[in-house]
C-alpha cells in the first residue's frame, strides 16, 4: 500500500534555530571581541556542530497558542502528521510551547489528542508554559512526558464552566412568546429564551459533572502521581505551587530550556501558516503602500506649512 501525504494547506516555515542564535553569537562577537576571541569562538561553534552530528538527536518546536475554540489545531495536526512522517522515535524529541487559558471541550479535545500521537508514536514530548495553561490548556499539558513552567506561569484550573443568560422573564413582560419544540426528553435541557424547568437545569449540572468526570480521568491516565482530587477543584496555581502539587516537573523558561538544547542538539522551529487569499495579499500590498506613503506626505504638507509660516513672520517682522 502506497502512503500519500496529506496536502498541507498552510505555508510551512522551518528554521534551525542552531544556525539563526550562532549567526547572532557572531555578529556580536564581530563588533565586541578581540580577534583571539573571534577565533575561539569560531572552534566553540565547530566542536559543537560535531557532537550535534555525532550525538544526530534532532528537536522539533511547536507553537500553541490558543483561544476559546482552540482554532490552532488545525495548524497543530499538520505540523504534528508531519513531524510522524518524517522525525523518528525513540531518538527525536518534541518540544511544544504553549499558551492557553482553556476553552471549548471539543476543541480542546481534539488539540490533546493530536498531541496523544506523538505519546502514542514513542516520542518524548516537552510542554513549556510560558505565561498560562489552565483547563483545556492544562489538558493539552498533562499529556507530556515533562512539563516546564515559568515562576509565574498560570497553571491548573481543572474544571468546567457554563454560563447561559435567559430572557424568559424579559420575553414575558413584553408579552412575546417563545416556543421550543424537541424530540427526546433531553435534547434541550436549558434553554436562553425558554423557561428552565428544575428537571432541565439538574440535567444539565449532570451533564457538566460529567464532563468534569471524564477531564479529571484523562489527567490522572497521564500524571498519575497527581492528587487529582486534590488539584481538580478548578483552582488554578503559579509556578512554584504548581510544582509542589506535581502539576508542572521544573521551573525554567522555555527561552532557557531551548538554550540548553542548543550546544547537542539541532533545534527546529516548525510552524504553518494559512496562505493568505488574494483579496488578503492585496490588503496587505495596499496597507505597506499606505504605511510608506502617508507619513511622506504629511512631512511635505507640514514642510508646506511650515514655510508658509516662516514666510508671513518675516512679512509681519522684517530684520535687517
Amino acid at each position: 500500500m502506497l502512503f500519500h501525504a496529506p496536502k498541507i494547506a498552510a505555508e510551512l516555515s522551518i528554521r534551525h534555530l542552531n544556525a539563526r542564535v550562532n549567526e547572532q553569537r557572531k555578529k556580536v562577537a564581530q563588533m565586541t571581541a578581540s580577534k583571539l576571541e573571534l577565533l575561539q569562538l569560531s572552534q566553540q561553534l565547530a566542536k559543537e556542530a560535531r557532537a550535534r552530528k555525532k550525538n544526530n538527536e534532532k528537536v522539533y518546536v511547536l507553537d500553541f497558542k490558543g483561544d476559546t475554540a482552540a482554532s490552532a489545531v488545525e495548524s497543530l495536526r499538520e505540523e504534528i502528521t508531519l513531524i510522524l512522517a518524517t522525525a523518528e522515535a525513540g531518538r527525536d524529541r518534541v518540544v511544544v510551547r504553549l499558551e492557553s487559558p482553556g476553552g471549548m471541550v471539543h476543541g480542546y479535545g481534539l488539540a490533546a489528542a493530536q498531541l496523544v500521537r506523538l505519546r502514542e508514536a514513542g516520542f518524548h514530548l516537552t510542554i513549556c508554559v510560558d505565561k498560562v495553561a489552565a483547563s483545556g490548556g492544562y489538558m493539552m499539558a498533562c499529556i507530556a512526558n515533562h512539563i516546564i513552567s515559568a515562576p509565574f506561569a498560570v497553571v491548573g484550573s481543572i474544571g468546567v464552566v457554563a454560563q447561559v443568560p435567559n430572557f424568559n422573564r424579559l420575553l414575558k413582560e413584553h408579552n412575546i412568546d417563545f416556543e421550543l419544540y424537541t424530540a427526546g426528553e433531553y435534547k434541550r435541557t436549558v434553554t436562553i429564551f425558554g423557561e428552565n424547568t428544575q428537571e432541565g437545569k439538574a440535567k444539565f449540572e449532570q451533564e457538566l459533572q460529567q464532563t468534569h468526570a471524564l477531564f479529571k480521568h484523562f489527567v490522572e491516565k497521564y500524571r498519575n502521581q497527581l492528587n487529582i482530587e486534590q488539584v481538580a477543584t478548578g483552582e488554578h496555581w503559579y509556578g512554584q505551587d504548581a510544582l509542589d502539587l506535581n502539576l508542572v516537573d521544573e521551573l525554567k523558561t522555555s527561552d532557557e530550556y531551548l538554550l540548553s538544547l542548543l550546544a547537542a542538539h539541532d533545534v527546529y522551529s516548525i510552524e504553518t501558516r494559512k496562505k493568505p487569499t488574494l483579496g488578503e495579499k492585496l490588503g496587505l500590498q495596499a496597507a505597506q503602500v499606505a504605511d510608506h506613503v502617508v507619513p511622506t506626505l504629511v512631512n511635505k504638507v507640514l514642510q508646506t506649512l511650515s514655510q508658509a509660516n516662516s514666510s508671513l513672520v518675516q512679512l509681519r517682522d522684517p530684520k535687517l
